[in-house]
């Protein structure tokens, strides 16, 4: 097998901005004060953060292939459980008495307990991996169509579907376990998915400059031929 140089350091960044988001999901929703398309620019603060997760995304599935995406789209899964459990276990455990008064077990509640219910987990694991796994499968059949051309309509393309798939599973199991009040359903996932679709083609010039150095450094411009998508094989 290929030896990459790279391609540890972008699993590492790829996974770091996923488990740092799905936190900042939990702990705020942030309120812009205005409308966009007659809807309220509200989101939650994840949004900020997460969209770079499918453009480091894109740039697996476009240098290393679906396979190795396939790979890392599970590691960030392992460690999204990873993280919930430790927040299960932080929650559980007793607070110190200076801690409990200046903060408390009801500040953490209200701010980070959520990270450990089943609601928000179960939410960010669906949305997550149905959105990583659509991105990854459209981006790879997207370059064999276009014959490796026109990289950025496949890194919008594919997020455009990415993101739509996860910002819905998202928001719907989010709310079914209450965790955002059933008013905001159409608002979080319009700010969420127009936010997140912006941010990719803004950093469409960042995603053609890491590609190609990647491409370069690795000696590497994976196509899928003849890949098996199924996501549940190794």
């Amino acid at each position: 097998m290929q030896q990459y140089k790279h391609l540890n350091t972008i699993t590492a960044l790829f996974v770091t901005t996923l488990v740092v988001s799905n936190i900042a999901s939990s702990a705020k929703i942030i309120d812009l004060g205005f409308n966009l398309i007659g809807v309220h620019a509200a989101f939650d603060a994840g949004t900020i953060l997460f969209p770079l997760g499918y453009i480091f995304g894109d740039i697996l599935t476009e240098v290393y292939g679906y396979k190795n995406s396939r790979k890392v789209i599970w590691t960030g899964f392992a460690c999204l459980v990873l993280s919930a459990l430790a927040f299960w276990a932080v929650k559980a455990l007793p607070g110190e008495s200076m801690w409990q008064d200046y903060a408390g077990d009801a500040a953490y509640l209200a701010i980070l307990g959520s990270m450990s219910s089943g609601g928000i987990v179960i939410a960010s694991l669906a949305g997550y991996w149905s959105g990583e796994f659509s991105n990854s499968f459209t981006l790879a059949k997207m370059k064999i169509l276009t014959q490796g051309k026109w990289l950025w309509m496949r890194t919008i393309g594919s997020t455009l579907i990415g993101e739509l798939v996860d910002s819905v599973a998202f928001v719907a199991i989010a709310i079914l376990f209450k965790v955002f009040p059933a008013e905001l359903f159409w608002t979080l996932i319009v700010t969420n998915y127009i936010f997140k679709c912006l941010i990719e083609a803004v950093m469409t010039p960042v995603t053609y400059a890491v590609v190609a150095f990647l491409k370069r450094a690795e000696s590497e411009d994976y196509y899928d031929k003849d890949t098996n998508f199924n996501p549940f094989i190794a």
